[in-house]
Formats: C-alpha cells, sequence, structure tokens
C-alpha cells in the first residue's frame, strides 16, 4: 500500500522512538526505532511482555549471539503488539464509524482516502461495504529501524576476539534481518563497506520477480554524490536502495554531519533533476549483479523515494519542500519530543525541552564519536559529568561501552567519555614538558568534555517508564535539533499532526526564521568557529578549504536569492525577510572571506621612523 502520511518521524537518540511505533503504527504513520542499545531493548521487552501478559525469557550475555537475539525478539514484540492494536483499532471503526474518523482526520486534507469514504457513506451506509473498505484501504505505519554504521565495536568472548559478524552494527544488522518485520532498515553515519558487504548473506533485502522487497535500504545521505557512490556500491550485490534520506548538515537534532558548505537547498535540486540518472544507472548495474547472480530479474525498475528531514517547522515549508523539490515524505523529528503519544520523554526532560530557547540549544563537541553533537544546555547527564570533573573523577564510569572504539591506550578500544580513557589521557597531558598554563587548560577542558551520551539518550525512557536506571544513573543526554525553541508546549498527536498539514499553528512566536535561512546562519556560525580554530596555525592548505567553504555558502545564497525572488505565491508573508536575511549573509561571508585571506596574507606593520 502507498503511504498515506506525507511525513514521518524519524530516529531521536536511542530511546526517544524506542516504542513509537506501538504509539503511532495504527494511524499509518511511520517511524523508527534506534538498534544501538540491545539492554535497553530487552527492558523494554520485559515491561511490555508483563503489561500485556505475554511470555517472556530472558535472553542473558551467555547465551550465544544475545545481542542479535535481543533485537529479533524486540523487533517481533514491536511488530505483534502493533498488528494486534491496528486489528482491535480496526473493528472499533467498524463498529463505532469513530475510529475511522479518528484514522482520517490525521491525514492530509487532500487525501483520496478521506474523499472516497465520504463518499461511500453518502451514497449509502452498508456495514459490510464499509468493513471492506477499511480491510482494504487503513495500513499500520512501518516499523523501521536505525543503524549508525560506524559504530561497530569488536566484540569479545572469554578474552577472545569474536568474528566480524558479532560486532555491534553486524549483529544488529542480523537482529533486524531475522525478525518477522517488514519494513526499511536507515543506514547513518556514514559508508561502513563491511557492514554494507553483510547485508548480502539475507534473503529479505533482495528483489522478488515483481520488485517487492520485504526489507528495504534506506540510505541517510548528505549529498548527491555520496547517494550515487553508495547507490552503486549496493547495486553492485544485487541490493537495492529503496530511499535516499536527505538531512540538512546542521539544522538537525543528534549528530550534525556538516557538509563543506553546501546547503540543503541546492542539494535538494541536484537530487530532483538527476533522479531518473540515479534510478536508471544504478538499475542497470543492479540488474547486470542479479544476472552473475542467477537471480530474479525485477520486470520493471524498482521505486525509489526521495525524503528530507532537519529543521522543518512549518506546514508552509513542508508542502514547499514537496512542490518544489519533489520529494516522498518530509521527516519531523524534534518537535515530536514534545508530543507524549508519540515519543517518550521523562517529565523533567519534557519540562527543560518546553522551556529550551535558542541560546539553550547549541552544537557541541560532547559526543565520543568526535562528531558535532546537537545538545540542550543544562541537561541532567551533562550536570552529572560536570559533577564529577568537580570532585576529580572525570569521565563515566562507560557501563554499556557501545562507542568503545578508541585504541590508544587499550586493545580492545575505550570510549572517550570514559573514566579510564579521560584519566590515562590527563595523565599523558600532565607528562608534558613545556607546555603554557592556558594551553594546559585548554587541552584539558576538550578531554573532559565527552559525555556518555550511549547512556544517557536511553535513560529518559527507563524514567518515563519508571523502571529501574541503577545500572545507568539517572542523567538524561537529549539531542534536539535548532528548531526546539520556538515549540514551547506541550501536545497532542492530532495538534501535532494538524500543525504539519497546515490546520492549526503551534508555533505562537513571530520570529522564528525559514528553515534554509536557518541551517544557512547555523553553517556561518560553524564557518566563523572553523576560522578562529585555524587562526596562528593555519596552513594554505587550510586556508583553501575554507574560502571553498566560502564559495559553497555563497554559491547557495545565489540560488536561494534566484529561487524566493521567482515565487509568486509561496512564502508571500515572509519573503521579503527572507531576501533580507540572505543579503545580511552575504555581507557578513565577505567579511568572513576577508579575514581568511588576512591569515596568509597579514597587513603589514608601518613603522615610523623618526628622523
Amino acid at each position: 500500500m502507498t503511504n498515506k502520511h506525507t511525513f514521518h518521524i524519524p530516529v531521536m537518540g536511542i530511546g526517544y522512538t524506542i516504542d513509537t511505533p506501538l504509539k503511532v503504527s495504527q494511524y499509518g504513520i511511520d517511524s523508527v526505532i534506534s538498534l544501538v542499545d540491545d539492554i535497553l531493548l530487552e527492558k523494554l521487552r520485559k515491561m511490555y511482555s508483563e503489561k500485556f501478559e505475554l511470555p517472556f525469557q530472558e535472553i542473558t550475555e551467555k547465551i550465544e549471539d544475545f545481542r542479535a537475539k535481543r533485537i529479533t525478539s524486540y523487533l517481533n514484540l514491536m511488530n505483534q503488539l502493533a498488528e494486534k492494536k491496528f486489528e482491535e483499532f480496526k473493528n472499533a471503526a467498524i463498529e463505532k464509524k469513530n475510529g475511522i474518523k479518528e484514522y482520517l482526520s490525521l491525514l492530509p486534507d487532500k487525501s483520496t482516502l478521506k474523499q472516497e469514504f465520504n463518499e461511500l457513506i453518502e451514497s449509502h451506509f452498508n456495514l459490510n461495504e464499509i468493513k471492506s473498505w477499511i480491510n482494504e484501504n487503513l495500513s499500520r505505519g512501518s516499523i523501521d529501524v536505525n543503524i549508525m554504521t560506524k559504530v561497530d565495536k569488536d566484540n569479545y568472548r572469554n578474552g577472545e576476539k569474536l568474528p566480524v559478524e558479532f560486532n555491534d552494527a553486524h549483529a544488529a544488522l542480523r537482529g533486524y534481518a531475522n525478525s518477522d518485520l517488514k519494513s526499511s532498515i536507515i543506514l547513518s553515519a556514514g559508508m561502513n563497506p563491511r557492514l554494507y558487504s553483510y547485508i548480502e548473506q539475507f534473503e529479505d533485502f533482495f528483489p522478488d520477480v515483481n520488485g517487492e522487497i520485504k526489507k528495504k535500504i534506506v540510505l541517510k545521505v548528505s549529498d548527491f554524490r555520496s547517494a550515487l557512490i553508495q547507490g552503486k556500491f549496493f547495486a553492485k550485490k544485487g541490493l537495492w536502495v529503496s530511499e535516499y534520506r536527505i538531512e540538512s548538515g546542521l539544522n538537525c537534532g543528534g549528530h550534525a554531519f556538516a557538509t563543506d558548505g553546501y546547503l540543503m537547498g541546492p542539494i535538494l535540486a541536484e537530487f530532483k533533476e538527476n533522479r531518473k540518472t540515479l534510478i536508471s544507472s544504478i538499475h542497470e548495474i543492479l540488474v547486470q549483479a542479479l544476472t552473475q547472480k542467477n537471480r530474479r530479474i525485477p520486470e520493471e525498475k524498482l521505486p525509489l523515494k526521495i525524503t528530507a528531514q532537519g529543521g522543518v517547522g512549518t506546514a508552509e515549508e513542508h508542502q514547499f519542500l514537496m512542490d518544489e523539490y519533489g520529494v516522498d515524505s518530509v521527516g519531523w523529528g524534534t518537535p515530536f519530543l514534545l508530543v507524549p503519544e508519540a515519543t517518550t520523554v521523562d517529565a523533567d526532560t519534557l519540562k527543560r525541552l518546553i522551556d529550551a530557547k535558542e541560546d539553550d540549544l547549541y552544537l557541541s563537541n560532547i559526543s565520543p564519536l568526535g562528531v558535532p553533537f546537537n545538545n540542550l544546555r543544562g541537561n541532567t547527564k551533562d550536570l552529572e559529568k560536570e559533577s564529577w570533573i568537580e570532585i576529580g573523577k572525570p569521565g563515566s564510569p562507560c557501563p554499556k561501552r557501545y562507542v568503545s572504539l578508541n585504541t590508544e591506550f587499550y586493545g580492545k578500544g575505550l570510549c572517550t567519555a570514559s573514566r579510564t580513557y579521560q584519566y590515562l589521557k590527563l595523565k599523558e597531558l600532565d607528562k608534558e614538558e613545556g607546555i603554557t598554563t592556558s594551553e594546559y587548560q585548554k587541552r584539558h577542558d576538550k578531554i573532559v568534555e565527552k559525555s556518555c551520551v550511549c547512556v544517557g539518550l536511553g535513560t529518559s525512557t527507563l524514567l518515563a517508564h519508571d523502571l529501574d536506571t541503577s545500572d545507568e544513573g539517572p542523567g538524561v543526554s537529549v539531542c534536539p535539533g535548532p528548531g526546539m525553541a520556538y515549540f514551547s508546549k506541550k501536545m497532542t498527536l492530532k495538534e501535532m499532526v494538524d500543525h504539519i498539514y497546515g490546520r492549526t499553528n503551534v508555533i505562537t512566536r513571530t520570529d522564528r526564521p525559514n528553515m534554509f535561512v536557518k541551517e544557512l546562519k547555523l553553517y556561518i556560525d560553524y564557518l566563523k568557529n572553523k576560522i578562529e580554530q585555524s587562526k596562528g596555525s593555519s596552513s594554505i592548505k587550510q586556508e583553501k578549504s575554507l574560502q571553498s567553504f566560502v564559495n559553497n555558502l555563497k554559491e547557495g545564497i545565489n540560488y536561494y536569492h534566484d529561487l524566493f525572488e521567482g515565487l509568486k505565491d509561496k512564502f508571500t508573508e515572509t519573503k521579503s525577510t527572507i531576501l533580507n536575511d540572505l543579503n545580511n549573509s552575504k555581507k557578513v561571508l565577505s567579511e568572513l572571506n576577508t579575514e581568511i585571506e588576512g591569515m596568509s596574507n597579514p597587513v603589514p606593520v608601518v613603522q615610523h621612523i623618526e628622523s
């Protein structure tokens, strides 16, 4: 069945969408579960099994391949419960009609389903026909999963290193592949050839003769070139990428994978322009690979979706992405953190998110992965981290070790947020000679700023469900996008969906910038930081890189200027503000470019010689 909604709920953190499908899938809404934390998944499986009086047998770490088996079992439970809930929902809809109205009321106003149902009940009311129509037309939202491809830690048993298929990401992939789900796996955080090649071992990822794929591959990408390279890589193995999920480099939640100044609008335009080429060139490679493998060849070219997410905040922006770039769906993440009917957030964190303003939302360096991380100032995990620093015990106890990827000191790997790593790193720093006090402090702070997000991003779920946190501690990490500043109240699911489709407006502030302008400003701030870090030690290569960054941003501004100038009936109330913001940003870039040029060509100091 085709998608009923034009939005999806992306993965958020580790726990915030861990049971979202159970809350929203009966309304036809797609959502994504993170597969990072099998310990958390097992705790939730136990809780839901008890709640619904289902048999539960714990999968302990003593069981072989426990990580994959935990993931499979949790996903099967979610699928079972979501399907049961959907069937109950349909039955109630047939009996009372209120259920069907609830389902349809959430759909876009232009939905053909709404029109069909209204015509059906207006012409005549036949219960059997309505039942048949509901069973044929109402579909459940997809239970999709996410794997961060680089979070693929080696694992050991009895001191012996296990084969690569027992690495974290590999085991998570196997857990999903062995599940009952018919859905999609979203691969994020960059290309992992070894992991990608492992997918080839599972039949569910291959197309049948009708082009049906039980488990679809979705790639989160930041540009067209990356999509083409990765799509061809999969196609050579007989695997089709069913969706490219384009995310803003900086105007998003979670880890921020900044581009070299390439902005979202021009990137989307490139996908729009080259979509047919993308499909045909990769499909050709796919057919060759399937032929070589003696596999069935789909009779027609396989469908391909292009979706977008990151920073969208109004119905007008949502519809613009659909109309201008032809995207198939728009991801709405951050605002859904304020919707308890959709996500799982503890009460204290929910209040902090509601109260958050622009200055409370910042791009941090706290992630042990070494990737910029969108953070909420004053979150309880950071407060916990700071308290440990104050008593002279920096670093986390590291109870889960999911990002123990650093091998500087320890063969099995350490997390850079762990107490062990920070102790060793600070000890190494203390031995350095000839280092200034200011340089020492700078490097010290850089070591201890890392936070245990692999635990913190799941703790909120435990607190919200009133589950034990003695192993994890009570500290919560949360990673909203900058757009959270403009959403300032707890919302119902209907309120949020109505906002997406323009039936209401939950944003009371009038100073929210356009999503493209916001991203541009974030990139300018990012550039300023890069320039500041390069001062005093810049090379010609660094300066060229910075100037290239400026040029890419300028090209993006020129694109937006032409785009918005040419619009006749869209953004009518905000167009002049958008154009003014673009002009101001261009002036700032010119000043920054002058600053970059001055790095290698400093203004000569004129000495006055007295006669």
